[in-house]
């Protein structure tokens, strides 16, 4: 019997093309409720997910054939990783889809935010020819601290070269891992000489508000900071503090605390103060968690997961 797949949330048609092409039977569950999608799960060896059902505990315990949930994507916070382990079903994900568009994306971030283009241009709409006070601050010659060193931070790493900055790399869970684009440290060296620091970290229960007051408070010099991340690996009302303490002199954001489950929506008007004081700020530059998706991205993604989804099948015959 050919493997069968459900797609439990609308993706790039390549991955269903590539699968079929494979010999996978692939059914549409983008549009079936949780209930009824539950109700079907002992049918399919396989299900693609973004991030529209929590892939809990009670949610796999009625997957009785599944061998594999492949999430279009990058975070897992939403699936309960021991729970698939326990039941040996492989949780597959695809970083490297979508690792070249974070690296531009994080490299257009931080350049916005050390040229004030953000801020000038709005200046500039509103009749505003202010000059002096949007000078630049070189990117040349400073030191970019890097937290987390994988598919995300290493493709920002190689889109830093060029442009005359060192580039130092912290990342807890590798060794060995220094390269011709980041040299390896120690989180207290980039305590201590970074300029910029930019966040490339999954969210974790380890990592929540991984980026505190004691973290912003332990740089010795004034950093502009960039999280592409997660946005709970970010403590929102710490950074307002250092933001208006001047231990950050600026922040850009594609990731929020506030964020609902599925990335899919936020309500700005309706979130907490230290939210307020960011959307106030000029010198903070806010995007709504796109670093990630690029038209190349979503084929990326699709041609990753398929080949991740073919080899672990392929492994198993």
């Amino acid at each position: 019997m050919n493997k069968r797949i459900l797609f439990s949330d609308k993706v790039h048609p390549l991955l269903w093309e590539s699968l079929t092409a494979a010999g996978f039977d692939c059914h549409d569950g983008s549009l079936t409720p949780l209930e009824e999608t539950e109700r079907l799960l002992p049918q399919f060896d396989g299900i693609v997910v973004r991030s529209r059902f929590r892939i809990d505990e009670a949610f796999l315990s009625k997957a009785t054939r599944l061998r594999c949930v492949a999430r279009w994507g990058v975070g897992t916070e939403h699936i309960d990783l021991e729970a698939a382990a326990a039941r040996g079903i492989a949780v597959l994900t695809s970083p490297e889809g979508s690792r070249d568009t974070v690296g531009e994306h994080t490299i257009a971030l931080l350049l916005n935010l050390m040229n004030h283009i953000g801020r000038a241009d709005r200046q500039v709409r509103a009749g505003q020819w202010i000059r002096a006070a949007n000078r630049a601050t070189e990117l040349k010659g400073k030191t970019v601290g890097i937290i987390g060193y994988g598919n995300m931070g290493q493709a920002f790493a190689q889109r830093l070269t060029g442009f005359g900055c060192r580039v130092l790399a912290y990342d807890k869970f590798r060794t060995h891992y220094g390269d011709a684009f980041a040299a390896e440290a120690q989180l207290e060296t980039l305590f201590r000489e970074s300029d910029v620091v930019s966040l490339h970290i999954p969210y974790l229960p380890e990592n929540h508000h991984f980026v505190n007051d004691a973290f912003l408070s332990s740089f010795h010099k004034p950093i502009f900071l960039i999280n592409t991340a997660r946005g709970l690996v970010l403590d929102t009302a710490a950074l307002v503090a250092h933001l208006q303490n001047g231990k950050v002199a600026g922040a850009a954001l594609d990731v929020h605390e506030y964020e609902e489950m599925s990335f899919s929506h936020l309500e700005p008007d309706a979130l907490p103060e230290p939210f307020q004081v960011l959307r106030r700020a000029d010198n903070v530059v806010l995007t709504p968690h796109i670093a990630g998706w690029s038209h190349e991205a979503e084929e990326g993604h699709a041609r990753v997961l398929a080949e991740k989804i073919a080899n672990l099948f392929g492994e198993e015959r």
